[in-house]
């Protein structure tokens, strides 16, 4: 199952400012680690270069880049990618984790796009003091409004919305969503 995940601003779909995310809501911080934990993951290179440490334990990272001889800060759990379709090999599930030109790049073509969607909406204020610029995607979710249904359970916390959407073509089990809810929602 590939998955995208993301955490937006509900008025313009924004999803950082700069290198940076605007708010800290640590229960999104928590449930992302919980989704993602154990997981294949992709993430460009900036997004990369925001973790800690330029890791994330418990988890293979697929950096995607340009540059062909870039260097990943673990040999043996981080990977680099120069190609998406390198990405199809890859054995168990994939969570793409952004930045918004990552999600452009599944976002966009309904043969690519993920099976699911987990769409954390932040509905609070945001720190606009930050350097740079607003990070969007907005046409990452009309491309998701468009080519995917809301599972039937939502979630709010700590003004966090949390919808998980399934591609209207995907053929994922209900066992998998099941339990994909089950982790967003930490339900044991």
């Amino acid at each position: 199952m590939k998955v995208a995940i993301w955490c937006r601003h509900y008025q313009k779909s924004i999803i950082g400012i700069g290198p940076q995310i605007p708010w800290h809501i640590s229960s999104d911080f928590k449930r992302f680690k919980r989704v993602t934990s154990g997981k294949n993951i992709v993430a460009g290179q900036v997004t990369y270069e925001s973790f800690p440490n330029r890791t994330l334990p418990n988890r293979k990272i697929y950096v995607m880049t340009f540059k062909q001889n870039y260097q990943v800060s673990d040999k043996e759990n981080h990977f680099v990618i120069n190609d998406k379709t390198l990405l199809d090999d890859i054995k168990g599930d994939l969570f793409i984790v952004g930045g918004a030109t990552i999600y452009k790049l599944f976002m966009s073509d309904e043969t690519t796009a993920p099976d699911c969607v987990i769409d954390c909406c932040y509905n609070g204020e945001y720190d606009m003091s930050l350097e740079g610029l607003p990070v969007h995607i907005q046409p990452c979710v009309d491309f998701m409004k468009q080519h995917y249904i809301p599972y039937p359970q939502t979630l709010t916390e700590d003004e966090v919305d949390v919808t998980l959407w399934i591609k209207k073509t995907a053929s994922v089990s209900e066992e998998e969503l099941t339990g994909l809810w089950k982790r967003i929602a930490d339900i044991k």
